[in-house]
């Protein structure tokens, strides 16, 4: 399964979540734009595979697109083998210190989830998120405490002191 088939997936799960969406904006004389992955009512998404050194780009689209959108940015990584290899540790040490969400679902609990979809009962709101809730389901997609991260308000920058 490929990013875009991944992010096709999970957007299906943010019910109201569209997929490849453009935002536009000038610079230089000229009308630019930037391609979200996924995009809910509330949140700007980009998506990657793990084990990718180019998930890096993902905070920085991210942080971009919710400054556009005025939404809140979020990164999940699509994870293939069980391991939060370098670039996932990174991302996730960026994310916190950045206050950005961030969340790692398995890729074939992501397949699972989406081909039961029709079997659980999410009401007559359709832009009710198809959030996994119980303990079992959030150690394959922790996807709905990433929905709670705290704002960048809350997030405190100052520096660590390094060798502390």
């Amino acid at each position: 399964m490929n990013e875009l088939a991944s992010t096709f997936l999970l957007c299906t799960l943010l019910s109201g979540g569209e997929t490849e969406t453009r935002h536009y904006f000038p610079n230089i004389g000229e009308e630019r734009y930037v391609r979200i992955d996924c995009e809910t009512p509330t949140h700007v998404i980009e998506v990657g595979l793990d084990n990718t050194s180019s998930n890096r780009d993902s905070v920085h689209q991210a942080l971009f697109a919710a400054i556009l959108t005025d939404k809140t940015p979020m990164v999940i990584v699509i994870d293939t083998d069980g391991v939060e290899d370098r670039y996932q540790y990174e991302l996730r040490k960026v994310t916190e210190r950045a206050g950005v969400a961030y969340a790692v679902c398995s890729r074939d609990f992501v397949r699972r989830w989406v081909a039961t979809s029709p079997y659980r009962d999410l009401g007559n709101d359709k832009f009710l998120y198809d959030l996994p809730e119980d303990a079992t389901a959030k150690q394959h997609c922790n996807l709905g405490s990433a929905f709670e991260v705290p704002s960048l308000e809350q997030i405190s920058v100052s520096p660590e002191t390094p060798g502390k």
